[in-house]
């Protein structure tokens, strides 16, 4: 309460706090104006029937937009598509590797390359919505998706959905710039919240008609805290590599001779893995209604739908395989090394360069192997619960929750779980980062309130 207090009695922190509340709501009420021209009634029957596939993925990241088909549809995935795009593309082309390395500017350039790749990256999928809503009747009982299909629909749903894209854009950059921090997966973590009391309140009304026992509702809730700490205990976890500086003269003075260490965190990669293995195998759930229905595609997209022990298989397999490939792409062990080297730093005990470098990347191979296991572990915490533990679904009722994928579980009816997966991951991580954003602006206020107090009493003396 005492780091609440602190929060609002720093002027510049509360405008920080205010101001990035302010935009979170411009970004909420966005999300209740629908696209013109599109049918609601029967987008929310597309939407019951269209889980398992990757609209569940995208739904959750655009906070719901994309299911209610609201102006802010697209939601954040263009921004980050455009940025993974690119990070894979810094590792490939030396033109962006070396603008990486150029610092501010660099990054700046960066940046206005990800806008543009932002709104072209918008517009196709945009175009994709139109056709994808246009074309898909039999997944609505016959109902019409759209009043007047058309390119004068088309280009109406380019020009709105790409507008509302960069919107959310541009309020994720404004939230990172002007208020706390870490915008972009700020709008997302108040787009999954959002359904979180329309959980709790289907949850209570399964306890109030007997479909679960208090006992099982007060196991479930003590599982979940154990679950969060877990999360929190893991994303905190780090491996210390000691690192010593040798001593330099320069002039008349001596440099160096400290020791410090280079924390390597146990989950690197973030959700990042989980969010790549969800995406491909949605993929054949959701292609599958192009082609005729057959017994070898049917069969197909069974094994690989949520329970299935191939899909668990395949699922374990590419977080692991995912987590060592983002790893490998946002640190590279080579220019770490490199850069000790260069400033006179050393692991004790390893020759500096390349031996350094094999060294650290051997430390992160075994920490990223825990780390890998761990977001499988928590990816597959849904299936356990409904399964091991005999959690009943939480039915259809009202405005319908997020669809979470790996969160979510149908059994061909309108009923999904909303706890664990991807959703979790991203909820506390966000948290955590927030947290951490505010602790090191409060640290920082203080600081510079007592070196104030030392320049007085030394003018004084």
């Amino acid at each position: 309460m005492d780091s609440v207090k602190n929060i609002f009695a720093i002027p510049e922190l509360r405008k920080r706090v205010f101001f990035t509340f302010g935009l979170l709501a411009v970004y909420r009420l966005g999300s209740k104006i629908p696209t013109p021209g599109v049918n609601t009634a029967a987008l929310a029957e597309l939407a019951s029937r269209a889980q398992g596939t990757m609209f569940g993925l995208y739904d959750m990241f655009s906070g719901q937009n994309l299911s209610q088909m609201t102006i802010f549809a697209l939601g954040i995935m263009p921004y980050i598509s455009a940025s993974i795009i690119l990070q894979l593309l810094t590792v490939v082309w030396p033109y962006l590797e070396r603008l990486s390395k150029e610092g501010d500017l660099g990054r700046k350039k960066i940046t206005q390359y990800t806008r543009y790749s932002t709104i072209g990256l918008s517009i196709i999928q945009a175009l994709a919505i139109a056709f994808f809503l246009e074309g898909n009747t039999n997944m609505t009982g016959g109902l019409p998706l759209v009043f007047n299909p058309g390119w004068g629909f088309r280009l109406m749903t380019v020009l709105t959905l790409t507008t509302g894209s960069v919107f959310v854009m541009w309020l994720g950059e404004q939230i990172t710039e002007r208020g706390v921090g870490n915008g972009m997966s700020l709008l997302i973590f108040a787009g999954i919240v959002v359904g979180l009391p329309s959980a709790v309140a289907a949850t209570l009304t399964q306890l109030e008609t007997g479909e679960i026992t208090l006992f099982r509702l007060i196991l479930l809730v003590a599982m979940m805290i154990a679950v969060v700490a877990a999360i929190v205990f893991v994303e905190r976890g780090h491996r210390k590599v000691t690192v010593q500086y040798a001593r330099r003269m320069v002039g008349r003075r001596m440099y160096g001779g400290a020791s410090t260490h280079i924390p390597l965190k146990v989950n690197t990669g973030g959700v990042m893995p989980v969010i790549f293995a969800s995406s491909i195998l949605a993929f054949p759930a959701t292609i599958a209604p192009m082609f005729p229905q057959n017994g070898i595609a049917q069969g197909i997209v069974t094994q690989l739908s949520m329970g299935y022990p191939l899909y668990n298989l395949l699922y374990v397999t590419m977080i692991i395989f995912f987590a060592y490939f983002y790893t490998a792409i946002i640190f590279n062990p080579d220019d770490v090394a490199e850069n000790m080297r260069k400033y006179g730093g050393f692991v004790p005990g390893i020759r500096p360069g390349k031996r350094t470098a094999e060294y650290i990347d051997g430390i992160l191979a075994r920490i990223t192997l825990a780390g890998a296991i761990y977001l499988a572990m928590v990816a597959l915490l849904p299936e356990f619960l409904l399964t091991g533990f005999k959690v009943e679904p939480i039915p259809f009722i009202g405005e319908r929750l997020d669809a979470i994928v790996p969160g979510w579980i149908t059994d061909g009816m309108n009923v999904q779980f909303y706890f664990g997966g991807t959703s979790l991951l991203i909820i506390v991580g966000v948290a955590m980062d927030t947290v951490q954003q505010v602790e090191s602006q409060l640290i920082m206020r203080h600081y510079d309130g007592f070196m104030k107090k030392t320049r007085i009493r030394g003018r004084r003396g």
